[in-house]
């Protein structure tokens, strides 16, 4: 199922040539604080780092591990999660894009509790001035042994230079909230 996920993304993508959105860089890692505030759960905080590496003009490939404390010590008393994808870019106008990605997701609450899974998302990125970068998706992320769950995520960049700035992400899940805030490194 993840493979052929991956392959018909990848197969409907092929029919476009357009480049990344003028401001928008597919180049980055990016490390930082990320809490979770879970509706009925425990809520969670420890740090993350993620990255991306355009591999051709329209893909690029990611990853990202976060490792999170919970408030309340319940059977799990730390989550660890981590995901690798390609994501595909369609540049929509000079400075936005239509962005796809999929990915391979681990989730790890210790206790025995490690499952597998994998996310789908689409939305626009763009370049909203020289300063500043925000994207909207819409996604669905399955794991074994969970049923699958739709969630939104909407994020921005302030540049402070061609290289440095501060990102920051919010995802909504079912009533949980997950965000991301640190310095991101470009080029």
């Amino acid at each position: 199922m993840k493979r052929t996920l991956l392959a018909l993304t990848l197969l409907a993508a092929l029919p476009f040539a357009a480049s990344a959105a003028e401001g928008v860089s597919y180049n980055y890692v990016q490390g930082g604080y990320v809490a979770t505030e879970a509706d009925g759960a425990s809520d969670a905080d420890g740090y993350g780092i993620d990255a991306s590496v355009a591999v051709h003009e329209n893909f690029h490939l990611f990853g990202a591990y976060t490792t999170q404390d919970l408030d309340v010590n319940t059977v799990f008393d730390k989550v660890d999660q981590w995901k690798l994808g390609v994501g595909y870019n369609y540049g929509i106008t000079d400075k936005a894009d239509l962005v796809t990605r999929v990915a391979y997701e681990k989730f790890d609450a210790g206790s025995g509790f490690d499952v597998d899974g994998y996310s789908a998302e689409a939305g626009v990125r763009g370049a909203l001035g020289d300063k500043f970068e925000a994207y909207a998706m819409a996604g669905y992320e399955d794991f074994e042994q969970a049923d699958g769950d739709f969630y939104g995520r909407v994020g921005a960049q302030v540049k402070f230079n061609e290289n440095w700035g501060v990102s920051g992400d919010v995802k909504f899940a079912d009533g949980d909230a997950q965000w991301f805030v640190g310095p991101r490194f470009s080029w």
